[in-house]
């Protein structure tokens, strides 16, 4: 766990060994970061989950760091397998956990893990408090795929931007003003051609 901002902490991973991302289509030289971030307010909530490769680590993670049972809330930010490929595991030790995601979301996530979980749809401007900060969501259908969302963090100033504003990039440090720029931009106008604008 790394704290991003005060009681909101990455917990995602790093896959350093990433080379192609959907097939042979994209190269990813420098590996790929998927994010996940806890939030540890009055209320526990997980915002989007790792590819499921790397789930039984994440999820012994989250046991450790905060205890998989005192998670109060999910928001999945989009469906896509580096985003929600660790919910199925997850799901089976917190069923009834409720998880926060468009109308599209919902419809993807069936489809995909063949479940009816407990499914809070949201749609732009509607909010979950979790004591001091306030989940804005806000609904970007086809930034990517049609259930898209990210959830603004008011109270932080912190926006959990799902694909927005990615790229396939695993330096060692997780902050901008840390890694080298011109490898960051050149692997975000990279992703932003072949992921986002398509």
């Amino acid at each position: 766990m790394i704290e991003i901002k005060k009681d909101i902490y990455w917990v995602g991973t790093k896959h350093w060994e990433l080379r192609q991302f959907h097939g042979h289509e994209l190269s990813t030289h420098r590996g790929s970061t998927y994010s996940s971030y806890l939030i540890r307010d009055k209320k526990a909530v997980l915002v989007d989950t790792v590819w499921n490769p790397y789930q039984e680590g994440f999820i012994d993670s989250l046991e450790k760091e905060v205890g998989i049972n005192n998670i109060d809330a999910i928001v999945i930010n989009h469906a896509e397998p580096d985003h929600g490929g660790s919910l199925e595991l997850l799901m089976s030790k917190i069923p009834d956990t409720p998880i926060y995601c468009t109308k599209s979301g919902a419809d993807i996530i069936r489809r995909h893990f063949h479940k009816e979980w407990n499914f809070n749809i949201v749609k732009t401007g509607d909010t979950l408090s979790t004591g001091n900060y306030e989940l804005i969501f806000v609904e970007m259908q086809m930034i990517h795929w049609p259930d898209s969302m990210l959830t603004y963090v008011k109270g932080a100033n912190l926006v959990l931007s799902n694909d927005a504003f990615g790229q396939h990039y695993s330096p060692l440090s997780l902050f901008n003003d840390e890694v080298d720029t011109c490898e960051l931009y050149q692997e975000a106008v990279k992703y932003y051609a072949n992921i986002l604008t398509p």
